[in-house]
C-alpha cells in the first residue's frame, strides 16, 4: 500500500498532461531516487518535489531526463 502511495508521487512529480507523461523507465527511476534520497521528506507531494530537485545533481541520469523534459516543455 505505501509503494503503491509513492508510485503515485513519484508519477505526480513529473507532470499530468498528457505530453508530460513520464515513461515507464522514468517513473522507475525517480521513484529509486526518491527512496534513496527523499523519503525522509514524507509523502507530501511538494516537499518531495523538493527533495528531488534539491538533489537533482545526485539523480540517475534517466529521473533526471525526466525533469527536465518538463521544464522545457513551459517554455
Amino acid at each position: 500500500m505505501v509503494r503503491t502511495a509513492l508510485l503515485a508521487l513519484a508519477l505526480s512529480l513529473l507532470g499530468t498532461t498528457a505530453q508530460a507523461q513520464p515513461t515507464p523507465q522514468q517513473r522507475a527511476a525517480c521513484e529509486q531516487d526518491y527512496f534513496r534520497y527523499c523519503q525522509h521528506a514524507g509523502t507530501e507531494e511538494n516537499a518531495a518535489r523538493q527533495c528531488l530537485i534539491r538533489n537533482m545533481r545526485r539523480l540517475n541520469p534517466v529521473c533526471r531526463s525526466a525533469f527536465r523534459k518538463k521544464g522545457k516543455r513551459r517554455n
